[in-house]
């Protein structure tokens, strides 16, 4: 594992120049939002270094890449175009208005400081099994069909989901509504378990080319685990929706948090 050492390296030295160069376009329009399309479009782009620096494809590598690929971009193109027609996410604008009415900091500092510099290293954590997985590569056995299987429900129920929410509020009849058909009938964030399934599925096809491998980015997965359902995922969308929409208790009270199940009776 120590040869992997100064790829990661140069990696995690990329993703903070990437990262600089993104907070001085957020200074200049005054809206960091666009930082959630950049996760999936980073994590595409350490992937393709990898594949790129590591020199030796296999079909293991290669399977890993093209996992990470489907599932960054569709996602990324898709936040990003949600920004542009949505403009300045909520959650960001109160990040930021609380970091400069409480430490009295700049909105330049408040964006490098508490979104920049703190999601390019998470960026790279969670992208671990992609890193690892490609620069060891291999044959593509049983445990590497398994992941691809798992990356692929994943990519799919995400995508899945998005477009129900999408045309849910293109509708104005929904205006203030809550979304509890298809598969948001299941489970109330089934865009974030399809992310984790993705990623769990990722970390398989790393598993496979080696126990190190798997061992030294399950950090990767289980963090974003933590923190689609317990920090800035579902855990601070929901306390806004609570506020905003009135059936949301309800909702909460029939659906699953997370992982799909049968609703319950009310």
């Amino acid at each position: 594992m120590t040869e992997a050492v100064p790829l990661l390296l140069h990696n995690l030295v990329l993703i903070f120049g990437v990262m600089i160069v993104l907070w001085g376009v957020a200074v200049a329009i005054r809206d960091v939002s666009f930082i959630d399309a950049v996760w999936p479009m980073g994590m595409v782009l350490l992937a393709a270094v990898t594949f790129w620096l590591s020199g030796a494809a296999s079909p293991a590598s290669a399977l890993v890449l093209l996992l990470t690929a489907v599932w960054g971009l569709r996602l990324g193109i898709h936040l990003f175009v949600r920004w542009r027609r949505n403009g300045v996410d909520p959650r960001y604008a109160r990040i930021i208005a609380s970091a400069q009415q409480k430490k009295g900091w700049s909105f330049a500092l408040t964006a490098l400081l508490q979104v920049f510099l703190l999601q390019g290293p998470l960026l790279f954590m969670v992208c671990l099994p992609a890193q690892l997985g490609i620069w060891r590569g291999g044959t593509v056995n049983a445990l590497a069909l398994l992941g691809a299987l798992v990356a692929l429900v994943g990519i799919a129920f995400e995508t899945v989901g998005d477009w129900q929410l999408e045309r849910f509020r293109a509708n104005p009849a929904n205006r203030g509504k809550v979304l509890s058909t298809g598969l948001w009938r299941y489970t109330r964030h089934p865009n974030y378990f399809g992310d984790a399934c993705t990623w769990w599925g990722i970390w398989l096809v790393a598993l496979s080319t080696g126990w190190d491998v798997g061992l030294a980015s399950l950090i990767g997965p289980l963090f974003l685990n933590f923190t689609l359902v317990k920090w800035s995922g579902a855990a601070m969308l929901e306390r806004g929706l609570k506020k905003t929409r009135p059936e949301y208790a309800d909702y909460i009270a029939r659906t699953s948090a997370f992982l799909p199940q049968p609703p319950r009776r009310s």
